[in-house]
This record gives C-alpha cells, sequence and structure tokens, in this order.
C-alpha cells in the first residue's frame, strides 16, 4: 500500500513532464529585455497606460485573437474606461463607425460604405461588435489612403489646395518630417541610397510621416481624460516607441504610453536579440504559423 502511494505522485510528476515537453505554444511573451514574462503580468501593466500600442502583423491570426482578448480584458481592468483606436479605418469614414458601433447601421450597410480591409471580417469584425456590445467608442486613425497616395507621388506639398473639410481629415498642416528618426532612416536604407530617386524616397517617408502624425493627433483627441486608449496598428508604426509615438510625444509628452510588437521566430525559447528592445512586450509567434491571407 505504501509503494502504491509512493509512487502516485511520482506518476503525476511523469505526467506532468510528458504534457509540457509536448506543448505546442502558439505564441511566447517577452519584455523588452528578451525575459519571459506572462499575459497576465503583461495585462496588469498595460492596465497602467493612458495609450497601449498593439503592434501586428496584419495576416497573423494569434495577434487578432491576442487583441480581442486584451480589449476585453482591459475594458474589465478599466471598469469600462477604454477607447479603441484601429489604424483599419480611416478619418472620413468615422461618422459609419460611430453609427455601426452604437447599432443605428447594420453590418451590410457598414461594410459597404467604410471601405474595410480585405480580411476585416475575420480579423477586425470581432473588435468592433464588441464595442457594439459593450458600448464603448471605436475610433478610426489613419489618413484616407488617397492622401497618402498623393504625398507619395509629390510630397506634402500635395495637401496645401485640399478644401477645408478635408483638411481636417489628416493631421494639422504644415507638419515637419523628421527624417532622422530611426524607423525612417530603415526606410530610406531598404529603398538605397542613390540620389537619382532621393526625392522620391523622401516623398514615400512623407507619406508614412502623415500616416504616423494623423493617427498621433486623432487617437489624443479620442482619449478622454482617465481612459485608456488601446490602438491597433502595423508593427512598424510603433516600433522602438517610433513613427507614431514620435509624433504623440510633441502634442503630450506627460501620457504614459506603452508598446506591444509581434515578431516571428523559428523558436520561442528565447528572444533574439534582434527583437530585443523593438517594444515593452514583444509577442512571439512561430515562422510556421498560418496567415489570414
Amino acid at each position: 500500500m505504501t509503494q502504491k502511494l509512493l509512487l502516485f505522485p511520482l506518476l503525476l510528476v511523469l505526467m506532468s513532464f510528458t504534457l509540457k515537453a509536448d506543448d505546442k505554444p502558439a505564441y511566447r511573451l517577452f519584455t523588452a529585455a528578451g525575459k519571459a514574462t506572462s499575459y497576465d503580468k503583461m495585462l496588469k501593466e498595460l492596465a497602467t497606460a493612458d495609450v497601449v500600442f498593439f503592434g501586428e502583423q496584419h495576416n497573423d491570426p494569434i495577434a487578432h485573437w491576442l487583441e480581442l482578448q486584451l480589449a476585453k480584458d482591459l475594458l474589465r481592468l478599466k471598469q469600462g474606461q477604454l477607447v479603441l483606436g484601429l489604424e483599419m479605418f480611416e478619418r472620413d469614414v468615422q461618422p459609419l463607425v460611430d453609427q455601426y458601433t452604437t447599432g443605428e447601421l447594420d453590418d451590410k450597410a457598414f461594410e459597404e460604405q467604410s471601405r474595410p480591409w480585405p480580411n476585416y471580417a475575420t480579423d477586425y469584425k470581432p473588435l468592433l461588435q464588441l464595442a457594439r456590445q459593450q458600448k464603448f467608442r471605436v475610433v478610426g486613425t489613419n489618413v484616407p489612403r488617397r492622401y497618402a497616395s498623393q504625398v507619395a507621388k509629390g510630397s506634402l506639398t500635395a495637401l496645401e489646395a485640399l478644401p477645408a473639410l478635408e483638411k481636417a481629415w489628416i493631421a494639422p498642416l504644415p507638419m515637419t518630417v523628421d527624417f532622422e528618426l530611426p524607423g525612417y532612416k530603415n526606410m530610406a536604407k531598404m529603398f538605397g541610397g542613390d540620389a537619382a530617386h532621393a526625392a522620391g524616397v523622401q516623398n514615400i517617408i512623407q507619406a508614412q510621416a502623415l500616416k504616423d502624425a494623423t493617427m498621433a493627433h486623432f487617437l489624443n483627441q479620442a482619449r478622454p481624460e482617465g481612459h485608456l486608449l488601446l490602438h491597433f496598428n502595423g508593427a512598424y508604426h510603433s516600433d522602438n516607441h517610433d513613427g507614431i509615438l514620435a509624433y504623440l510625444r510633441q502634442q503630450n509628452p506627460k501620457l504614459k504610453t506603452l508598446t506591444i510588437s509581434t515578431v516571428s521566430q523559428e523558436q520561442l525559447g528565447k528572444l533574439e536579440k534582434e527583437h530585443e528592445r523593438k517594444a515593452d512586450f514583444v509577442l512571439v509567434i512561430p515562422e510556421d504559423m498560418t496567415k489570414t491571407y
């Protein structure tokens, strides 16, 4: 009998080890310094911020699922004092976003008129449905893409002739672009450095800066005092506390901001050196994870 009692705890340990060895995690979380952390620890820290930037890879299903969980949990911890900001909707369709989340507009009408991204139904619709159910505000923060396209072709001067109504959908003009920001310098390197196309590259960087500045401007406006604004955007817009954050610091330097960046790695056991310091928290996804498109 005694021998059986001794064997039982041993079997439990062996079973536990076997389960752990066979585990196939879909993601791992790390701090900026590369230390493994848990979702719960990250959640508690994020709840202390004024603005949280979740930098996603747009076709990653794990990041989209975690965004939904984070929105639900922060809504609970902040007792409803949450605003959701989305790069995926542009400023000129904000009235439609408002009408949908308040229940005035049905799915069909909203999706026909609001120019949703192709992966809206799988990746972003659950967030808007949550806002509709729980009655919190969603703000589309991005510049209408047609203006970014104009800047990419002809620099920021292309916006000077816009009527006042349309200028209300973009960051206040004139705006300054700091080409020395790390993210913009990296963009310049990606396109190469010969003088023949330097002006064209500068225009592309100005278009990126227009998006960053516009998102910073409108998310800052959208956050009531005491609320947490949770912003979803492509990781490049917030990596290294750059991009949107650079413009937000100019407008409101007292805000406490925290960031998440989504990266892919072959192994999940350790954060690779190149991803350290990319964000306050780094979400690591397996390289062979399935994609939404």
